[in-house]
């Protein structure tokens, strides 16, 4: 609301009269009546000012409030691109591990019924020393299977990372040049003892008939 220069001014009031209308001083009526306008003509100007007051501090709140949404649209912005772009990147990378996952889970579990399917019981005694070869050969893709899970998944080795690894950190594992040759020979065996057992037992079967004839 804008306000001229004027609108509060009572020009009956503007200056004093310094004599009544015949030349004569005031009477104390007309001094009354004179102080009684120059106190509303204040009141005018004390109520213009208060809504100039207000006007100005409207102005300044809109003012401030346009500059909250400013700042506030620009950093929402920026923080929600930043977010969303983080986000996508880990989806992805989430579902590679986990198409990665069910690969090795499918093998894991197909190499679980390969094995469970090995029974020596049922070989024949002809061909035994055949199907020993494929029991052996079967066994060994499945510790294949399970050491390249481990190599992938160090969960599968009690460690509580759940990133997926495509090769083993040098500092995984200690290095087996490290370790000595007794130790070593006893990490051999316990790897490979169960194709050992089946190596003597076969030898023992083959002396057994060769002694036989």
């Amino acid at each position: 609301m804008a306000f001229d220069g004027t609108d509060f001014v009572d020009t009956d009031y503007t200056q004093p009269r310094a004599a009544g209308p015949s030349g004569r001083a005031p009477t104390r009526e007309e001094l009354d009546a004179q102080l009684t306008g120059t106190q509303q003509q204040l009141a005018r100007l004390r109520q213009a000012q208060e809504q100039l007051e207000r006007a100005r501090a409207a102005v300044e709140e809109m003012r401030r409030q346009r500059a909250e949404f400013t700042a506030g649209r620009a950093e929402m912005l920026q923080s929600l691109t930043r977010s969303i772009g983080i986000l996508q990147k880990a989806e992805l990378e989430a579902r590679r591990d986990a198409e990665q996952m069910s690969k090795s889970l499918s093998g894991l579990q197909q190499a679980l019924v390969e094995v469970e399917h090995l029974n020596e019981q049922a070989w024949s005694a002809e061909g035994w020393e055949q199907e020993l070869n494929r029991a052996l050969t079967g066994i060994e893709n499945a510790r294949m299977e399970y050491n390249t899970a481990r190599l992938k998944w160090p969960i599968l080795d009690g460690k509580t990372s759940g990133a997926a690894t495509n090769s083993p950190t040098p500092t995984s594992e200690p290095s087996l040049a490290a370790l000595p040759l007794g130790r070593l020979f006893k990490l051999g065996l316990a790897l490979n003892w169960p194709v050992a057992l089946m190596v003597l037992l076969s030898l023992v079967a083959f002396l057994f008939v060769m002694f036989k004839r």
